[in-house]
């Protein structure tokens, strides 16, 4: 039962009801440790999603390349009139016409704060024509600046960037003899993110390297959607295959664009993966 076709977001004999405004219940089932009863539903449709995106807000999006990224949540940013003026912080600004790189020619996107921007020789371009404000992060250190917003750190030192351009004007400190550069840590308005399954609390499972920088990403945001591909019910999920617990995420949408699934069905997981 559990896992099977979902109708309106919950699997096939999972039980809701409406609280006063309007909102869908989910029901807990009774378990160890864990009390039962009813719980407001994190399932919301693409549209609701994309209206959580406003004006001027920096947005997290996972993904490495397109694999990973939430393809369905990123489309529908292409009809939303509030979602401009946007800073997006991802490894890269998709690629041409795909993923993030149609948020791009549409003039959705303000800045990029990212790591590998030659994959979408667009981003070049407006960069060059001032349409667009790029910020080059090493990827390792992209990822541990969003590991560090969400754990709440002041910031970091690293060696990667000392004696480069990426230096100028930023703090070096020596610590042991050794130059590091300072580095702050990164938080978003709002993170969308791609996993595999979830249940009806939010708690995530991923699909081998389609998990890249989303995890991370889950903490580091004050509103997180996650797009996945199948949602059960609670309880349903393994506790040790878990990586992000339910607290972190605030929202889920069912995926309805799956990257590469039609060319190679393995890639229709998760985003790929």
């Amino acid at each position: 039962m559990v896992g099977e076709g979902v109708e309106g977001g919950l699997a096939d004999g999972m039980r809701s009801a409406d609280d006063e405004d309007g909102r869908a219940m989910v029901e807990v089932p009774h378990m160890d440790r864990l009390s039962g009863g009813w719980v407001k539903s994190k399932v919301i449709s693409v549209e609701e999603a994309a209206e959580l995106v406003g004006p001027g807000s920096t947005v997290m999006v996972g993904g490495f390349g397109l694999v990973g990224s939430p393809l369905t949540l990123i489309e529908a940013l292409l009809s939303s009139e509030r979602a401009r003026d946007l800073t997006t912080i991802s490894n890269n600004v998709g690629e041409p016409g795909k993923g993030l790189g149609r948020l791009l020619l549409e003039g959705k996107i303000r800045r990029a704060i990212g790591s590998y921007f030659t994959s979408n020789p667009d981003v070049m371009e407006r960069h060059r024509s001032g349409e667009l404000e790029t910020s080059l992060v090493p990827q390792g250190t992209l990822a541990e600046a969003i590991r560090a917003g969400g754990a709440g750190l002041g910031g970091f030192y690293t060696k990667t960037g000392v004696g480069t351009d990426l230096a100028e004007g930023r703090e070096v400190r020596e610590i042991d003899g050794e130059p590091y550069l300072f580095e702050k840590p990164l938080r978003a308005d709002i993170a969308l993110i791609r996993a595999h399954r979830a249940d009806t609390l939010g708690n995530l499972t991923y699909y081998k390297t389609a998990r890249n920088f989303n995890p991370d990403m889950a903490t580091a945001a004050d509103i997180v959607v996650a797009e996945v591909d199948e949602i059960v019910e609670a309880g349903a999920l393994d506790p040790e295959h878990v990586v992000t617990p339910h607290p972190y995420v605030d929202y889920l949408v069912r995926a309805e664009i799956k990257l590469g699934v039609d060319a190679e069905p393995l890639l229709g997981r998760a985003g790929g993966g």
